[in-house]
């Protein structure tokens, strides 16, 4: 190490660092990432900073926003953010943790979910400090010379190292050939947009690191990789997701994101808080301080699903928001807005696990009974305990689920 080395940071670049790795999982390398910064400072040079979305579903939802919201970061200190939609390799289908090949989409599906992205996103990302990129720009140009050169960049014995690969290899489960294109696609994605640092949640390492290595081939200086943990969905269990039913879309309605923020636990709240909010770390730790002197944990969780709302509506959603939350749930009414539904029942009455999945108050059954078990699923008020309970020909009750999830049902 050099006398240059062990010199103090400039102040600057401390806060810059302090603000990047905050809720960060991992800085690879985090001393080239120090060096940028310095670089980006005194040079007056802003960073270039990447993160690639596959439109392969048509909305966003609050896990997507972690990367998304670190990027607003970097642009509030003065960097360049290039949001990459994926519309060529949305084809493919990142098979980054599947245990089989995915279906790729039309071309239409891709076109599609890409305008619907380009559109949410800048409810967080400052547009005058945005590239929007399409990785189709420079994919279709590759031609069939050029993916049998990149395919020539990497051994399989080397793609094989990858986690879900091996898994799948070592299960003799299928591993279609183009999917061992798709990181290194990615990783060319880096080249073309001589991208100096790459967001990504912890399970895309292996492409983000691609990237790196693809860049040094070309005789480019390599992307710094930042990444992100992966947010619980709203059971505190598994990732966000929209196939799990356990997510916040940005695109939903005011009250529904501030309906489902205020039923997250009391304990995931603070992850939310770091990952999600924009507000100080400081002041987060003031409101734990806050909790412990007794102040109630859902008058912060307000402030948090205010914030949210503000951001992805406006301040007066937000507020009405609140109100409306105050209205029908802490006093207990019941809205006078619920859906109704109309279900025939083959025999004598229909189960209470099929008529929360037809009515989609839950995914599935075996949600249902979930939710039956944790004392969640309540019918005209009281908690229903027999997940075997028949709801009967002829009858009309209101289901609820959690405090937001209400729904009319007539069984006929």
């Amino acid at each position: 190490m050099t006398e240059q080395d062990k010199a103090p940071l400039h102040p600057d670049t401390l806060a810059a660092l302090q603000i990047i790795k905050r809720g960060a999982d991992e800085i690879l390398p985090e001393d080239e990432l120090i060096k940028k910064l310095e670089k980006s400072r005194t040079t007056g040079v802003p960073l270039k900073i990447k993160a690639g979305f596959d439109p392969t579903a048509p909305d966003l939802h609050l896990g997507h926003t972690v990367l998304i919201n670190k990027m607003r970061q970097l642009q509030d200190l003065g960097h360049t953010a290039q949001f990459l939609i994926g519309d060529f390799t949305g084809r493919i289908g990142d098979p980054t943790g599947k245990n089989t090949t995915r279906p790729p989409l039309t071309e239409e599906d891709v076109k599609r979910n890409a305008e619907t992205y380009e559109r949410q996103v800048f409810k967080i990302l400052d547009r005058e400090k945005t590239q929007v990129m399409f990785n189709s720009t420079w994919h279709n140009e590759l031609g069939a010379a050029g993916m049998l050169k990149l395919a020539a960049s990497i051994t399989v014995a080397r793609m094989l190292e990858r986690d879900d690969f091996s898994k799948r290899f070592a299960n003799n489960q299928p591993i279609a050939v183009h999917e061992f294109m798709y990181p290194l696609l990615q990783g060319y994605d880096s080249v073309a947009m001589d991208a100096d640092m790459e967001l990504g949640g912890t399970d895309q390492k292996f492409n983000l690191l691609m990237g790196r290595m693809l860049q040094q081939q070309h005789g480019k200086a390599p992307q710094v990789v930042l990444m992100m943990p992966l947010l619980e969905g709203l059971d505190g269990v598994n990732k966000m997701s929209k196939s799990l039913g356990n997510y916040i879309g940005i695109d939903e309605p005011a009250n529904e994101i501030f309906g489902k923020v205020m039923s997250v636990s009391d304990t995931l709240m603070w992850r939310y808080f770091e990952l999600l909010s924009f507000r100080p770390m400081t002041e987060i730790e003031q409101f734990k301080t806050d909790i412990e002197g007794g102040r109630n944990p859902r008058d912060i969780k307000v402030l948090l699903a205010q914030e949210l709302v503000a951001r992805f509506h406006s301040q007066a959603a937000a507020e009405a928001a609140l109100a409306d939350f105050e209205t029908r749930f802490q006093k207990g009414a019941i809205p006078d807005d619920i859906p109704e539904f109309t279900l025939n029942a083959e025999g004598e009455g229909m189960a209470i696990g099929t008529v929360l999945k037809e009515t989609q108050l839950c995914p599935s059954t075996s949600q249902a009974f979930r939710d039956i078990q944790a004392g969640a699923v309540k019918l005209n008020g009281e908690k229903v305990s027999d997940k075997n309970l028949l709801l009967a020909k002829g009858e009309t009750v209101v289901l609820q689920v959690g405090k937001r999830k209400f729904a009319k049902v007539t069984v006929q």
